[in-house]
């Protein structure tokens, strides 16, 4: 099989992060739930940050919200540990509407990740059962997942600006109540601010598989990375990863096997479920010969 030479449509948890990245904006997290304090006016774009279509290109060293009403540049800043990460802020070419959108429901349904103090789960979402989703893309699958089960949250973990925008527009546009976005690292979101057995599930899914061997070490789902998710997962959570390189699924498999808090529902790969939507990029994949692999794990009681 090639090396597959794409960047991940989620641009999320998958490469690296430049030394030198932009200052954080790092806030804390009120105790009782609720989210951002900045207005819902926004700032007006950088300098020199509009382009001829409308879009708002974002400088890559400072924030396209200034005045704290969007999700940060770099939420957790340098107060934690520098480390090789599997992702980096893409944050380019934010259209007007999700702009817009960023400024008026960030502060409602938004949260950057800046490590300083835990998310209550159960004031944030009203009382839901929480699935945390690492890498959502543009949004159309996650919102078609929270529409069908309302009774659901969805803790959409990403890094890449449009796609938080779009997400957040469907979620008005389609009246979902049950999903909220959070800005920055994933390992930092698991570690420091949300709690052990806080969460009904995991979702990762079409995460970046890195394919050169030298870049492996970049790949999201590592031991490490699975040992501190499970930390945080209830007993009965499901672990549900999904991708379209057979070499990442292997690893995927091995890992999550490995994993003593964690038992495989299938004897290896799962079928693919009939709730996982089917994306523009699997869609794109599958055109192209790819085979995808669902993996399903529930953590023991």
């Amino acid at each position: 099989m090639s090396e597959n030479p794409r960047t991940p449509e989620s641009g999320s948890q998958e490469t690296s992060v430049p030394e030198g990245a932009a200052p954080s904006r790092a806030e804390s997290v009120p105790a009782d739930g609720t989210v951002n304090s900045g207005k819902a006016s926004g700032g007006a774009p950088e300098p020199g940050g509009v382009e001829a279509s409308g879009a708002t290109r974002i400088r890559r060293d400072g924030p396209m919200f200034p005045d704290g009403s969007g999700p940060a540049a770099d939420p957790a800043g340098d107060h934690h540990e520098r480390r090789i990460r599997s992702f980096q802020p893409r944050r380019s070419r934010v259209s007007p509407s999700q702009a817009a959108a960023l400024r008026r429901l960030w502060p409602v349904w938004g949260r950057d990740i800046d490590g300083l103090s835990r998310i209550d789960l159960d004031t944030f979402f009203d009382g839901r059962p929480v699935v945390l989703e690492i890498g959502f893309g543009m949004g159309e699958a996650t919102a078609q997942m929270a529409a069908a089960d309302p009774d659901t949250g969805i803790l959409a973990c990403d890094v890449h600006t449009p796609g938080q925008g779009n997400l957040l527009a469907l979620a008005e546009r389609n009246g979902l109540t049950n999903i909220r976005v959070v800005n920055g690292d994933a390992i930092i979101l698991l570690r420091e601010m949300l709690a052990p057995g806080s969460l009904a599930g995991l979702r990762v899914f079409f995460p970046d598989p890195w394919p050169k061997k030298r870049h492996h070490k970049r790949r999201l789902i590592q031991p490490d990375f699975i040992s501190l998710a499970t930390t945080r997962l209830a007993p009965g959570a499901l672990v549900h990863c999904a991708t379209d390189w057979e070499p990442y699924a292997e690893q995927m498999l091995d890992v999550l096997t490995a994993e003593p808090t964690l038992h495989n529902i299938y004897p290896d790969y799962a079928p693919r479920p009939d709730f996982r939507p089917l994306t523009k990029f699997e869609g794109q994949g599958l055109d192209k010969g790819h085979v995808v692999h669902d993996l399903m794990f529930r953590r023991g009681e």
